[in-house]
């Protein structure tokens, strides 16, 4: 058996009282026998007298420890501080905004400055070749025309004359291909119908042999007097500026 300790016993005997510790105390003589002589002995102990404390015992603890106390420091407000910190943080936000504005800035001038160089390029590029195809074309007229007189003042009797014209139709007639492409692209009709009636006539010059007969030099003067081809060359050719000036100023338009 279990035996109660001193402490059991005094806490039963001034502040808890238990029924397992009294129950014990009955059925075991030995821890009986010790809690009558504890209990003895704290009957002979002197039991302290509780002082007595007036209204003023709270004042005279506090000027007994008052002295050894250490004086108080008031703490700055932290208000201070914190509105130092906030206003550090909007001048900080305030900068990258401002950073990131300028910079935002420079970015898009650059991109649109690089936009108007590529348009102003591009521009340019369509211009020269605007240019080029009217030197071209001012260029094929100009012999086309005098091909064109030199038929229709030729002598089928004369081979001399005529097989120069012969010639000169062969080669015109390869740029006259081109040139119809360019006016195909101009998007003309006139320059185009000339140039397709031109064609025909080269084609034909071209394809003959080594002589022309008379018939065949009356027949195609009397198809390009119809056509009036010749008057529709002169036409566009007066339409298309002289080349020292296509050369200084680009075309602005896309007929002539």
């Amino acid at each position: 058996m279990n035996h109660l300790t001193d402490e059991q016993m005094i806490d039963h005997h001034f502040h808890q009282p238990s029924a397992a510790v009294e129950n014990h105390l009955k059925t075991c003589p030995q821890c009986a026998a010790a809690y009558a002589a504890l209990q003895n002995d704290l009957t002979e102990w002197p039991q302290p007298a509780m002082p007595v404390r007036d209204a003023s015992y709270g004042q005279q603890v506090w000027n007994s420890i008052a002295p050894s106390l250490a004086a108080y420091t008031p703490r700055p407000r932290r208000w201070l501080g914190a509105g130092l910190r906030m206003g550090l943080v909007y001048a900080t936000s305030c900068a990258v905004l401002v950073g990131g504005a300028f910079y935002a800035g420079r970015f898009w001038e650059k991109h649109k400055q690089k936009q108007e160089q590529e348009l102003t390029a591009q521009s340019n590029s369509a211009q020269n070749k605007q240019k080029v195809i009217l030197v071209v074309l001012g260029d094929h007229l100009d012999r086309s025309e005098r091909l064109l007189v030199e038929l229709k003042h030729a002598d089928g009797a004369s081979a001399e004359t005529v097989a120069p014209i012969r010639d000169e139709a062969r080669t015109l007639l390869a740029a006259n291909r081109v040139c119809r492409k360019d006016a195909a692209q101009m998007g003309d009709p006139a320059l185009a119908g000339a140039l397709d009636h031109l064609d025909s006539l080269l084609t034909d010059l071209s394809s003959q042999q080594e002589t022309l007969d008379p018939a065949t030099i009356s027949r195609l003067q009397s198809e390009m007097n119809s056509d009036g081809l010749l008057f529709e060359v002169r036409v566009l050719r007066s339409k298309i500026p002289d080349r020292e000036e296509t050369a200084k100023h680009p075309a602005s338009g896309g007929t002539i």
